[in-house]
């Protein structure tokens, strides 16, 4: 063999080690996902906390009470979720939560024959499965914490009736349209002011529970209905959006806005009388009753399959008597 040819080998050989060793470091730079160690001996139980979107205000406050109640009886809480709402990742992080054989998984309800087939899934595996903010009673779960989401509604119509005089064209901004707590509170609200000609919906549009979708939502249902008068948001966020997209197209008029929980912009819009009321519900609390009901199922099954918890209308009034941490 010629030196030039043993050199052009030895080149070629070199490049090949240093390209994967490259692609080695690459990958694992990469694909590798630094988990957090968890040391069994430390913890009683592994629960899973599944929420619809990772960076809410709302489903953080349910994770807060849950850890609170976690750290209290020595358990390890995960909390998953997708980075966006998205029902298909939801679906797939509860899979995998069930095929990890955890404790306990606190998920909210996803409607469809899927959500049913995966809670049917854990069943089989012994991984008690609760929901939490919006129940699907027609599967298997053990039971259901949080608001009863059809009297939430029936609360935000009978605030607009008694506190309203005269008609009211009613725009709508709800947060996906597929959401079962979401049907529910429509359901309740159209329900409680059937008997009252005077008020009636106009239409409906989706905000995907963000504020920007709300304020778009808002906008749209103005320029399309100059004759509303009334607003309801029934997520989180949506309160916030049509107060912005109220200001981008009607400053000047007087509207009734009823909104959804209770973080602290919507409060300080209370106070400023941009909102009228709220419909308060307490994620804190959703999030400890539900660690303490996969407690009990870890000994027992419960007999109590709805553990509802306080709904109530706040307005500004409200608000000069309890402070926003008692609040939420």
């Amino acid at each position: 063999m010629s030196h030039s040819k043993l050199l052009i080998y030895t080149l070629s050989g070199t490049v090949f080690c240093i390209s994967f060793i490259g692609m080695l470091i690459y990958g694992y730079k990469t694909f590798f996902i630094q988990t957090e160690k968890v040391e069994s001996a430390a913890y009683s139980y592994h629960f899973a906390l599944i929420a619809e979107e990772s960076d809410n205000d709302y489903w953080r406050l349910i994770e807060e009470g849950a850890k609170e109640a976690a750290s209290k009886h020595q358990i390890y809480l995960e909390y998953l979720a997708p980075k966006r709402a998205n029902n298909d990742k939801l679906l797939k992080l509860l899979d995998r939560m069930i095929s990890a054989k955890v404790d306990g998984i606190i998920v909210q309800g996803v409607q469809g024959e899927r959500f049913v087939e995966l809670v049917h899934k854990a069943v089989e595996r012994e991984v008690p499965i609760i929901t939490v903010d919006t129940d699907v009673p027609n599967s298997e779960r053990k039971a259901y914490v949080g608001t009863d989401n059809f009297r939430a509604g029936q609360l935000a119509a009978k605030s607009l009736i008694e506190t309203t005089d005269g008609e009211q064209h009613v725009g709508i901004v709800t947060g996906r349209f597929n959401a079962i707590n979401q049907q529910q509170r429509l359901k309740g609200f159209k329900d409680a002011i059937k008997d009252t000609p005077r008020i009636q919906v106009v239409d409906i549009k989706e905000s995907n529970i963000t504020s920007i979708g709300a304020t778009q939502a808002a906008y749209s249902l103005l320029k399309q209905y100059p004759s509303i008068n009334m607003f309801l948001g029934t997520s989180a966020l949506d309160g916030i959006g049509i107060v912005d997209g109220i200001q981008q197209i009607a400053a000047n008029k007087k509207f009734t806005i009823i909104g959804f929980d209770l973080l602290p912009e919507t409060l300080k819009l209370i106070r400023e009388g941009k909102i009228d009321a709220t419909i308060a519900q307490y994620p804190k609390e959703m999030g400890k009753e539900s660690v303490n009901v996969l407690m009990e199922l870890q000994d027992h099954d419960i007999l109590d399959k709805q553990k509802y918890t306080e709904t109530k209308v706040i307005k500004q009034g409200d608000l000069t008597s309890l402070q926003d941490g008692e609040l939420q």
